[in-house]
C-alpha cells in the first residue's frame, strides 16, 4: 500500500531536542574534572548549528579538548537527529583550578614546539552593530518602499520626502549643518568598516593549534585568575594582583614572611612555568614585584656578645636588578634568645 505524498507528514526536531544531545554529547568527551555549563542550538531545514559552554579542569590542552568535545558532539548530533551540522562552536567558559602542584625547574620553549601552531585569530561575531545597521537599512527601505508605491497608485507623496527633498534644493556644501552631517556620515562609516575588517576580541589570547583548521583563545581574565591562584602557592605570599596583557603579565605580590627576594625568585619560577602551561601562542613577558606587606611584624635582629647589632629595614623588591638591603648579622624568629642568653 502506498501512501500519497500529501499524506505522509513530515519529521521536525525542535532546537530544545538538538540542544540537549549536543550537551549529553558534549559531557561525553569531557576530561575527569570538567562540565557542562550550558549550550545552544537552531534548526534551519535540514542543517542545525550548535552552540556548547563547558568547564574544563587545569591544567590541561583547553584546544585539543574542545577539539574532542567539537567533533563528539557533532557526530552524535548528526547521527541522532539526521540533520547535518556544518557549524558547532565550542567555548571554554571557565576553569576549575586544583591545588598547586609541584613545579619543576621553568624551562623556556617556543611556542609551538610541541607541534601546534598559532592558529588564525578567532573574528568577533558583532551582532549588536550587525542588528543596529539591518533595523536602520530595514526602516528606511521600508519607508520609501511605502511611499513611492501610494504615489505609483495615485496618492500624494509623503510629507516627509517632500521636506527633504527642498531642504537639499536650498542647502549647499558650504552650510555648516551639511558639513556636520558629512562628518558624521564619515565616521559612522569608518566604524562600520573597522567592525567588518578588524577580528575584535581584544581580550583574548590565541592560543597554539594543534592542527590547521582549529583556532583557540583563552581569555585574559581566566589566565589571570590561574596566575593568581599560583602565586597564592608561592610560600610567603599572602596576597597577589595579577594583571594580564597581551604581551605582558604583571604579578604584584605580598609578602609576609621570609625573604622578599628568595619568595621572588621561586615566584618567577612557579609562574613562568605556569604560563608556559597555558598554552599560548605567544607567552607574554612576566613581571613580577614583591613587597613586604604593612602592619606585619618584622623579625627581630640578632645580636652578638662580640658587637651589637642595629635592627635592619625591611627589604622590597620590585622587579629585575632592584637594590636589596639588609644587615649582616641576619635575623632571629621572634621569640628567640637574645644577646646569647638563653630562653
Amino acid at each position: 500500500m502506498t501512501v500519497p505524498a500529501g499524506a505522509r507528514g513530515t519529521t521536525t526536531v525542535a532546537p530544545r531536542a538538538v540542544r540537549r544531545i549536543a550537551e549529553r554529547a558534549a559531557a561525553e568527551a569531557l576530561p575527569d574534572g570538567g562540565s557542562v555549563l550550558r549550550g545552544s542550538a537552531g534548526v534551519r531545514g535540514n542543517s542545525a548549528r550548535i552552540s556548547v559552554g563547558v568547564r574544563l579542569p587545569y591544567p590541561v590542552r583547553a584546544d585539543e579538548a574542545a577539539r574532542r568535545i567539537r567533533e563528539r558532539a557533532v557526530a552524535r548530533t548528526a547521527a541522532l537527529t539526521g540533520l547535518s551540522v556544518p557549524r558547532a562552536e565550542v567555548r571554554v567558559d571557565a576553569l576549575s583550578v586544583g591545588p598547586a602542584p609541584v613545579v619543576p625547574g621553568a624551562v623556556k620553549v617556543a611556542p609551538g614546539q610541541d607541534g601546534g601552531r598559532p592558529g588564525p585569530r578567532i573574528r568577533a561575531e558583532r551582532r549588536v552593530p550587525a542588528a543596529v545597521l539591518a533595523a536602520l537599512g530595514a526602516a528606511a527601505c521600508g519607508l520609501v518602499l511605502a511611499d513611492v508605491l501610494t504615489v505609483r497608485f495615485g496618492g500624494a507623496p509623503a510629507g516627509w520626502r517632500t521636506a527633504v527633498l527642498d531642504w537639499a534644493a536650498t542647502h549647499g556644501p558650504a552650510d555648516s549643518a551639511v558639513r556636520i552631517a558629512g562628518a558624521v556620515a564619515a565616521v559612522a562609516g569608518a566604524w562600520l568598516l573597522g567592525c567588518a575588517l578588524l577580528p575584535g576580541l581584544r581580550r583574548r589570547l590565541r592560543m597554539a593549534a594543534p592542527g590547521p583548521g582549529v583556532r583557540a583563545a583563552l581569555d585574559r581574565a581566566a589566565a589571570a585568575r590561574i596566575l593568581r591562584e599560583r602565586a597564592l602557592g608561592v610560600p610567603g605570599v599572602v596576597r597577589a594582583r595579577v594583571t594580564v596583557r597581551r604581551r605582558r603579565a604583571g604579578v604584584r605580590a605580598g609578602v609576609g614572611y621570609g625573604d622578599p627576594a628568595e619568595v621572588r625568585a621561586e615566584a618567577v619560577r612557579v609562574l613562568g612555568a605556569a604560563l608556559l602551561e597555558l598554552g599560548l601562542a605567544r607567552p607574554p613577558a612576566l613581571r613580577v614585584r614583591v613587597r613586604r606587606e604593612a602592619g606585619l611584624p618584622l623579625p627581630e635582629p640578632v645580636a652578638t656578645v662580640e658587637a651589637a647589632v642595629e635592627p635592619a629595614e625591611a627589604a622590597a623588591v620590585e622587579g629585575p636588578g632592584a637594590a636589596r638591603r639588609s644587615d649582616a648579622a641576619g635575623y632571629a624568629a621572634p621569640g628567640a634568645p637574645r644577646n646569647g642568653g638563653e630562653a
